[in-house]
Parts: C-alpha cells; structure tokens; sequence
C-alpha cells in the first residue's frame, strides 16, 4: 500500500466514522464545506422596470445523452446534448460532493427510459480568442465519471434526486435537487484562483429497437435539463482573483443580475468507456458544435419592456445552478487522534 492509498484509506474511514449515522443528509454533515454556489431560480420575485412584479422559476437546457443497448449488451456509448458551466473558488482542495439543479421536459418520465446515471466532468478551461470566439469547455484535459442513482454514503458515487418545486406554470416543469457523492479515490483535485468548467449529463439506456437522432430526441424519450442560476442572488464564495469573475452585469429596475465569469455553453457529447469503464469514462464534444447560451425572456425574467433601455433578460449570459463541496479540516489535535485510532486499527487487519 502507497503512502497515497494509505491517506486516502484512512480519510475515507475518518470521513465514515465521522458522518455515522447522518449518512442520507445532503450534503453530508459535519465534513462537508461548501465552496461555489450558483442557487437555481425557483420562485423569484421580480419588479420590471415598468414597475409590474413578476414570479419567475427559471427553465432547464437539454443536457442528455442516450445509448443503445439491451440487458444482454448494455450500450457501449452514449451520446447527445450537454450542458456546462465554469466556476473557481478559493480553496485548493478536493472536491467530493456535487450539487445541482435540473427538470423533465414536459414533466415527461417515460418509465422504460429512467435517468440512474449521471456524467460528472471537470475540465480545463479554453479563454476566448478575437470576437466571435468564446471560452468554453475541453476534452483534452479532463476528469471524468459517472455516479449512478442510490444512497448517498462518503465516497460512494452514487447520487439522489429529490422534488423541490411542483410545475412551474410557464415551463410546465418541476424541479429536482440532485446530489452526488464522487467515487472514492477519485475526488476533484481542484486549485484555487483557476476556471474550470463543470459539466453534468444524464445518461439515458434505451432499447436497440428504437433509434432516433440523440442531438434531438423525440417526446416519447425522457430529456432532462439542467436549471439555470437565480442571477439576484450574489455568489460570495466565487473566487476574486479571476476576470471578470463574479459581477454585475446589468439591472431590471432595481434588481442586480449577477454573472460569473461566462456564458454557460451547451454542445454535442460523446461518452465511451475507459479504463475503469464507464465509471471513469472518456468525454468528447466537438468544438465546432458548442455554443454560449442566454436567459429566456418569460421564464427566467421579463422581456423588453417599450419605453425602457431594458433589453429583455434573453439578452443576458446564463449561469446554471450548482454547489460544489469540499472536506472541512478537523482541527489537528482531533486529526492526529482519529488518524492514529485508524492506523491502528488498519495494523490489527493487517496483521
């Protein structure tokens, strides 16, 4: 066993002995440290500048990927549409809890066709050249995996879904709080101060007899999106040290539209198995077919409004709604008490 292992191992059972008994809380108590958080859109109220109030709860973006297969020979790939998003933080620490917001087209489950996976992706971040260029998400240097649906424990890879909002009257669509547990050993080694994308998919198995263009499926096939960000509400946890980073972009009346950083991109994917299959898989998605993504007038705010300079909130970068956590550290006495109580319990199996 590697030094490496070795701190791994004894982290994961202090995480273990440490959450006994919580380990079905999102996140997970007294180890998880929040880091980034770009809160969704559920039911924000907000004043034109005409003066008329507004509810708005936001709206969801194809971000799904389909394979095909049989319970004889499960799909091989899965491919689609994504959705993605940049952030940075101050801490130079692992990620291992992600949190995040999404829908159902139509409220629309087909139950042959459920989402019990779900692609997780870091990736490095590709700034925007000269005008029309823009940044986006790469594949070449990236961490990948999927998390699959079940109970949520330390390290697990496994994710929950939980309703937060019945329909929204202007989408028809109800919306879900999703959180997911990183794979042991696998956690995001982040750095602080620097943009990296995050990027979600859900992974849909569908049987061999159907096909269809999985850049467009149809009605009959599950489709989930994930949410965009509530923009009134400032992220304080986004990192200063970036440009432009966390700012306001523009107002309604008096109500700020915060932004991070840029526009949230959204593009075609490619999901193949890797070395550990599809569990830590490879992720493709042309450049040449991404593009950045704005708000939707009616939805996540008010349109243009005659005799105003407000252009409508369809003029504005969108941000998706999320959370990323980190391990909180223990003060050092307490760490050093529970390492040595775990290294010796690790000699005794050895031994």
């Amino acid at each position: 066993m590697t030094t490496t292992q070795f701190f791994r191992l004894s982290c994961a059972m202090l995480t273990l002995a440490i959450s006994a008994g919580v380990l079905q809380a999102h996140p997970i108590p007294g180890r998880d440290l929040m880091k980034f958080s770009q809160q969704p859109m559920v039911n924000t109220t907000i004043i034109d500048p005409s003066g008329t109030p507004g509810i708005y709860g936001g709206h969801d973006e194809l971000s799904t990927a389909y394979g095909f297969g049989s319970a004889a020979q499960p799909p091989s790939d899965y491919s689609g549409r994504f959705m993605a998003d940049d952030f940075a933080d101050n801490f130079s620490t692992p990620v291992v809890h992600v949190k995040w917001w999404g829908s159902y087209r139509q409220d629309f489950i087909n139950p042959n066709m459920p989402v019990n996976k779900f692609l997780i992706s870091f990736e490095d971040d590709v700034p925007a050249g000269p005008a029309p260029s823009f940044s986006r998400p790469t594949d070449v240097n990236n961490f990948n995996q999927v998390v699959t649906r079940g109970p949520i424990s330390p390290g697990s890879g496994t994710f929950t879904e939980t309703l937060v909002r019945g329909p929204d009257p202007v989408v028809n669509e109800s919306l879900y709080e999703y959180n997911a547990e990183l794979h042991l050993g696998k956690e995001f080694l982040e750095k602080k101060d620097t943009v990296y994308w995050l990027k979600i998919v859900a992974m849909v198995d569908v049987p061999n007899t159907i096909q269809f263009p999985t850049n467009n499926p149809p009605p009959s096939v599950t489709q989930w999106g994930w949410h965009n960000r509530d923009y009134t509400v400032q992220n304080p946890l986004a990192s200063p040290n970036v440009a432009p980073g966390e700012q306001i972009v523009g107002n309604i009346g008096n109500t700020p539209i915060w932004h991070f950083q840029d526009d949230a991109v959204e593009g075609d994917v490619r999901i193949l198995p890797g070395l550990n299959g599809f569990q830590m898989p490879l992720v493709f998605q042309p450049a040449a077919n991404m593009s950045p993504t704005n708000y939707l007038n009616g939805a996540d705010g008010p349109a243009g409004i005659p005799g105003t300079t407000f252009p409508g909130i369809g003029a504005f970068s969108k941000d998706l709604a999320f959370e990323i956590y980190t391990v909180q550290v223990p003060e050092p006495a307490t760490c050093m008490l529970a390492m040595c109580g775990l290294a010796a319990v690790l000699v005794r199996r050895m031994l």
